[in-house]
């Protein structure tokens, strides 16, 4: 039995200023809509941290500086892939906020991120970005049913 398994990585990046306010998407997606931070797929030969950066870049205009891996989320696909998305944050960015054809790009007060229609799931992966206990987001298949954990 091979150890081995395919796995597709994405990111996604929470960024905050100094006054309280995360940087939000309003993604545009038949599969994943909802307020969520920016991020995407890592490409083959690209390193996890010169892929957020390029993602955030690419959908906000934004050049972001020492993204910190704050948490992991998983899954198997249907296809029996993992999808591991590597969660960062950073307070430090530069540039003009530009939205994408992901979606429009805003800033929002933190306190009222929870107030909003979110991606699916979303909520639980904030709660581990910002949870210092918290490390991993989790989808666990038990027969027909998915169960989350958060480690």
């Amino acid at each position: 039995m091979s150890r081995s398994e395919r796995a597709i990585f994405t990111n996604m990046c929470m960024i905050y200023d100094d006054k309280g306010h995360v940087l939000v998407q309003d993604r545009i997606s038949k599969t994943w809509p909802g307020i969520t931070f920016p991020g995407g797929h890592i490409e083959k030969g690209e390193s996890f941290v010169q892929a957020v950066v390029r993602e955030v870049w690419e959908e906000t205009g934004l050049t972001i500086k020492s993204p910190e891996l704050c948490g992991i989320k998983q899954f198997q696909t249907n296809e029996d892939e993992r999808y591991v998305v590597l969660l960062y944050k950073t307070n430090q960015f530069a540039g003009e906020l530009i939205s994408s054809a992901e979606g429009e790009v805003y800033w929002l007060p933190r306190q009222d991120l929870l107030n909003h229609k979110l991606a699916p799931d979303f909520a639980a992966m904030v709660q581990v970005m910002e949870d210092g206990e918290l490390s991993e987001f989790f989808y666990e298949r038990e027969a027909e049913q998915v169960k989350l954990h958060l480690f």
